[in-house]
């Protein structure tokens, strides 16, 4: 027997033995059914020359029609048409039948997750779904899904999917379900933890793993309390650490405000229900003194000790740079014996990551002035000498010179330096003292100055050649031409002076 297959309400074609009848012989084709139960109901009748009869009164009438080659067109088709339907020919004198086995089917449609749970716990199997489709006239298929949920199946999706031979596969719409598990893990949580220093806010969070989240927690604090010790008439305060419990309810958070060093300690939480599931964490709240000694305006006197001791109160390791009048220095500033150039403003920076302090001594190193050095200088013109006189003192040392001259220059008063210049004009042969005066003592010092004249002004520039010529090579004969006349001069005009000098003695 032939089978066809149709869709569920798509128009069919039963063919009648596939048109292999041919149609100039056929003289009547009637098409009927199979009603069960071995009764036949008749549909269609069409003779030859003649129009379509349609014979059915029941379900059938107005869904059935014959097509080319005498085949039967059925509209609607749903699962009970799934029957024989039978085509029988008359040819003459022969009358053949032939049966054609309908199967309807339909494609899956509007599938769907339904009677869902509303959670899923850990370790129970539990109904997750039910799959139900509309049963007008068509099968019904369905699945129920108990699924034993995992901690790790949060936000987890779930979908069911069905296919047949006619289409692909449907897939329903994604659900999720919420995972109940109890608590398996706490963690104590700080803001800001690593950067926390004294007068900041903390807020401890309690964070747990467990769904639902826990609503009540315990936090354990540390709380300082002054206890007074006396001991042989000595009293003695000391800090003593006493736990303090904080429950919060409908929160996982306890803020702590203006935290200082003595915040610092071991912090833990713990479950309300279950104070066995604890977290726990150090917190140190970071905190830096300083302390220089001596510190402000100091003055010392020169030749004395001075070894600046700078004592750090932290809560970790610290760094320290060290700067005299803004410019930084290389180690830590130590005197063994202090000069006058040690005098200046000392400045130590301590930092502890974002924590900074300062500290300074002004220095001032005192002392009765002394001359570092006299010296003299010929005039580029020879009609002159420039006498330069060094010291150091402090307070700023008074320059005076026992001999009248032209002041030519002073430098400014500098770590306890000061130079000074003055042009004098011998007309003899001197000697000079420079003296320097402050509060504290008076020093002296002496120079011997000749006087100028023409002729001892021509050997000290002939001895200025001579010396600067002393070091170039013997190529050069025209410079040494030019030191020899000069010299001859020089020679000439001695003889004529002594001849002078010999003429007026004697007469």
């Amino acid at each position: 027997m032939v089978t066809v297959i149709g869709l569920y309400g798509e128009t069919l074609e039963i063919p009648c033995n596939n048109g292999a009848v041919n149609a100039e012989d056929v003289l009547i084709t009637k098409w009927k059914y199979d009603k069960g139960e071995g009764l036949s109901g008749d549909l269609l009748v069409k003779r030859k020359d003649q129009n379509v009869s349609i014979l059915t009164t029941d379900e059938y009438k107005g869904r059935v029609s014959m097509a080319a080659k005498s085949s039967l067109l059925l509209s609607a088709p749903k699962l009970s048409d799934q029957r024989t339907f039978t085509c029988m020919v008359v040819a003459g004198v022969d009358i053949t039948e032939y049966p054609v086995n309908v199967v309807i089917q339909k494609t899956p449609e509007g599938l769907e997750i339904s009677d869902k749970a509303e959670e899923l716990e850990i370790g129970k199997l539990t109904k997750a779904s039910v799959l139900v489709n509309d049963v007008t006239g068509l099968s019904t298929t369905s699945s129920v899904l108990e699924y034993s949920a995992q901690k790790e199946d949060t936000d987890a999706v779930f979908t069911c999917s069905t296919k047949n031979t006619l289409a692909a596969r449907i897939v329903s719409s994604p659900v999720t379900f919420s995972i109940t598990y109890s608590t398996e893990n706490l963690i104590l949580q700080v803001t800001g933890q690593d950067s926390l220093v004294e007068g900041d806010s903390m807020t401890l969070k309690c964070v747990a793993d467990g769904n639902p989240a826990p609503t009540a927690f315990n936090f354990h604090l540390k709380v300082q309390v002054l206890i007074n010790i006396s001991l042989r008439l000595i009293s003695r305060h000391c800090m003593s650490l006493k736990g303090k419990t904080v429950k919060v309810e409908n929160a996982d958070s306890y803020t702590i405000t203006n935290v200082s060093r003595n915040t610092t300690g071991e912090y833990k939480c713990s479950l309300v229900d279950d104070p066995t599931m604890e977290a726990s964490k150090a917190i140190t709240v970071n905190y830096l003194d300083i302390n220089l000694i001596p510190s402000g305006n100091i003055v010392k006197s020169a030749g004395e000790a001075l070894h600046p001791n700078l004592k750090i109160d932290s809560s970790g390791d610290t760094k320290v740079s060290w700067t005299k009048d803004n410019v930084k220095l290389d180690k830590e500033p130590k005197f063994a014996k202090l000069t006058f150039a040690d005098s200046g403003r000392y400045e130590c920076e301590v930092t502890l990551g974002l924590l900074n302090q300062k500290a300074s001594l002004e220095l001032t190193v005192e002392g009765a002035p002394v001359i570092t050095e006299l010296t003299k200088k010929r005039g580029e013109d020879g009609t002159h000498e420039e006498l330069i006189c060094k010291a150091e003192g402090s307070p700023k040392p008074a320059v005076s010179w026992s001999i009248n001259g032209t002041l030519i220059d002073e430098s400014p008063f500098v770590n306890g330096k000061i130079t000074q210049k003055i042009r004098v004009v011998p007309t003899e042969n001197l000697t000079v003292s420079c003296m320097v005066s402050n509060e504290l003592g008076v020093a002296t010092k002496t120079i011997n100055v000749s006087s100028i004249n023409f002729i001892s002004y021509l050997i000290s520039v002939i001895e200025e050649v001579r010396m600067d010529k002393k070091a170039e090579t013997d190529e050069n004969d025209q410079t040494k031409l030019v030191v020899g006349v000069v010299v001859a001069l020089i020679v000439a005009t001695l003889v004529l002076g002594l001849a002078y000098l010999v003429y007026v003695k004697k007469f």
